[in-house]
């Protein structure tokens, strides 16, 4: 492929691919925002605001505690934490004290939580006193994992609807730790090749490895956000309200919410988990101008019975990610709303920059777009990576950008098989057209994408194995009306073993797998497919579930 690329042609008035992508610090972009907008709101939550100013105090005195803690450059600080503003002011407190954030995820089990700690060698923990966390952290001190518990209690924002545990003896409370720092004379130097992240992912395989994203990586992102939107007159500085709702522990919103929105002087309406009442009162309220949803959200928008009745004048931009937006769904909202639901395609190891849908004008039925400014995408063939296929050959998709990561924490074997001529091998699969629109057909491996999160069968396959009664178990992707996707459980039980139900599987699997992993559909076979050579074939039963999906349809 050569320059003028097949998308150039397509991109929308206004914006050029070969926009210069600046990058610097996160550190940087969150302090010239200060500097801007010091007195405006940053963040309302629980009906309190905390201006710029504020926020930029917070992280300052939290930056300060942990190089108390001898936090620093090298070092990394687990971010264990719901949507509550403890998790830019601690995800930007760490980074101002020159240390890289670790993410985990609230809807991981213990265990999970347990190996991602062990990998990062993270050996601080910011939690909440939610008791869930509460309890899953102490664990994780018991157990040696973490030698240092910093717990943000909930009661500071405002009056809680029941009284929520204490921290625990020997756990240090973030605010003791923000009030005990003493600000330094200068702050550690951090430049953009940084590492500023560990974000755990399957990747195209299925056992979680740190993506390693530096400074670099998450500005360029918010930099190749910012050029598509300002070029089609959908970039507001200083003027935004933003609907954050979607977990800030997940990539797609630390990227496309917190990181740029806080750079542009934005109020984010920062939410601990979705509702759609709640949300509904944000636009019509409140008077939200952005909204970025994964398709559930949506879904559960459209089953509000007020949905056409609500002033959301106020909304801008509306856009969907995480998962593709079924037809249909997007075809209804828009008709009840007015509103199109934008989107397009990435990954954690893009941070997530991709491809995008243009804001405005025709669009492409069932395309993820076209790569964004300064990102180049090929096809290439599935037996040889190396070999670029012409438009409308299916293959796999392989990237290339400032935005992409510098490979997975220490997985030098991963990290290669990843990369091939300076692209990154995405495990997707589709093709492009001749105006330079990429359309996702299939996923390599057998990742399950369920409610914008990533589902990794292998882990659920190998917690259904100690079932003391399982011999054979597979887990796959089965259409699912409101998460996209959901598992499945294929299970062969041992000679003589009693049979069980699926809510026995669950309740089996409560402390070993996540919520959004939990199989929503068992089968207990007497025997599984194999391969010619012996192992379990997946193949088999995703044919036979198409089959009896399409049998229903007719």
């Amino acid at each position: 492929m050569k320059r003028p690329y097949p998308w150039e042609a397509s991109y929308p008035p206004g914006v050029r691919w070969d926009t210069p992508i600046a990058t610097t610090t996160i550190n940087a972009l969150f302090e010239s925002a200060v500097a801007r907008h010091g007195n405006r709101a940053a963040i309302e939550y629980r009906d309190r605001q905390l201006t710029y100013a504020e926020l930029d105090d917070a992280t300052a005195r939290a930056a300060a505690g942990f190089l108390k803690l001898g936090i620093g450059k090298g070092t990394g600080v687990a971010l264990y934490l719901p949507n509550t503003p403890d998790h830019p002011i601690g995800f930007l407190g760490a980074l101002r004290a020159g240390a890289h954030v670790v993410h985990l995820s609230p809807l991981d089990a213990e265990r999970e939580v347990a190996h991602k700690l062990a990998d990062s060698g993270a050996r601080v923990l910011v939690t909440t006193n939610h008791p869930s966390l509460l309890a899953n952290a102490q664990k994780l001190v018991a157990s040696g994992h973490v030698d240092r518990l910093i717990v943000a209690e909930q009661a500071q924002w405002g009056p809680l609807p029941e009284p929520l545990p204490p921290p625990p003896p020997g756990a240090l409370t973030l605010a003791r730790l923000m009030a005990e720092g003493e600000l330094p004379a200068r702050w550690p130097e951090v430049r953009p090749d940084d590492l500023a992240l560990l974000q755990y992912t399957g990747g195209t395989t299925g056992s979680p490895k740190g993506a390693m994203l530096t400074h670099a990586n998450l500005t360029a992102a918010v930099a190749i956000y910012n050029v598509w939107a300002k070029g089609q007159d959908a970039l507001r500085e200083g003027a935004d309200k933003v609907v954050c709702v979607l977990p800030l522990f997940h990539i797609y919103a630390l990227t496309t919410i917190l990181i740029r929105h806080l750079s542009l002087g934005s109020e984010l309406f920062l939410r601990i988990r979705f509702d759609a009442e709640t949300t509904l009162r944000d636009i019509a309220e409140k008077k939200a101008t952005t909204m970025l949803g994964v398709p559930t959200m949506y879904i559960a928008l459209l089953q509000h019975p007020e949905i056409g009745k609500r002033d959301l004048a106020s909304l801008r931009l509306v856009t969907c990610g995480g998962a593709a937006l079924p037809v249909e769904i997007e075809q209804r909202f828009e008709k009840i709303t007015g509103f199109r639901v934008g989107g397009g395609w990435g990954m954690t190891e893009t941070a997530p920059a991709g491809t995008n849908l243009p804001l405005k004008g025709d669009w492409k039925a069932g395309s993820i777009g076209m790569p964004l400014p300064g990102i180049v995408i090929q096809v290439v063939a599935l037996d040889d990576p190396r070999r670029v296929l012409g438009a409308n050959e299916t293959g796999e998709f392989r990237i290339k950008g400032p935005n992409v990561m510098s490979g997975y924490w220490k997985q030098p074997e991963e990290t290669a098989a990843a990369f091939v001529d300076g692209f990154f091998l995405t495990g997707d699969i589709g093709y492009m057209d001749e105006r330079g629109y990429f359309f996702l057909v299939d996923r390599k491996k057998d990742m399950i994408l369920s409610g914008g999160f990533n589902v990794y069968p292998r882990v659920i396959e190998e917690a259904i194995y100690e079932h003391p009664s399982v011999e054979e178990a597979v887990a796959i992707g089965i259409p699912d009306n409101y998460r996209g996707q959901s598992a499945k459980a294929f299970v062969k039980l041992r000679a003589g073993a009693t049979p069980f139900t699926l809510d026995d599987l669950r309740l089996f699997l409560a402390d070993k797998i996540g919520k959004h992993e939990m199989p929503t559909m068992l089968e207990i076979r007497d025997a599984l497919p194999k391969t010619a050579v012996g192992k379990l074939s997946k193949k088999t039963l995703v044919d036979e579930e198409a089959r009896r999906q399409a049998g229903k349809g007719g």
